[in-house]
């Protein structure tokens, strides 16, 4: 029998590897060819995976000799054979072509994914962060109480 809470974590492993890499093509191995992105930056959403990939490229190239380390933190993962969902806080921290922290920021991030195959691919991801009631501002860094 499959473990799609495995999978769901191999997932998250994958994905903060092919960041750190600037490897798009084995980030969008994660994506399902008809994915939704509702992404945090700019763009309503993306439909499908190839609208997708021109959005990811372009972040990766946009960082020149920069990388980015990603951190998942209070990581939820409801999983069943063919279906599964995820939720954590999810932490993006430039680092400079030396390995030095340059600059962070938290989003929320989703995920829905379902099984294909044997593979367990995003059919739908949400990021996001909290607008500020005062200043209509993103709140990049969660505070815990």
């Amino acid at each position: 029998m499959i473990d799609t809470e495995k999978l769901v974590r191999k997932a998250l492993d994958t994905y903060q590897s092919a960041v750190l890499a600037k490897n798009a093509e084995t980030f969008m191995h994660l994506y399902d060819p008809e994915v939704r992105v509702f992404d945090t930056w700019g763009v309503w959403s993306y439909e499908g995976a190839a609208a997708w990939r021109i959005a990811v490229e372009g972040w990766f190239t946009s960082l020149g000799g920069e990388r980015v380390r990603v951190s998942f933190d209070d990581v939820k993962i409801v999983a069943e054979p063919t279906f599964a969902s995820m939720s954590a806080v999810v932490t993006y921290t430039g680092l400079s072509a030396l390995g030095e922290e340059l600059r962070s920021m938290q989003n929320r991030i989703s995920w829905a994914m379902r099984m294909r195959g044997h593979v367990l691919r995003v059919i739908h991801e949400h990021t996001s962060a909290p607008i500020g009631f005062e200043d209509m501002k993103g709140i990049f860094k969660r505070e815990v109480k």
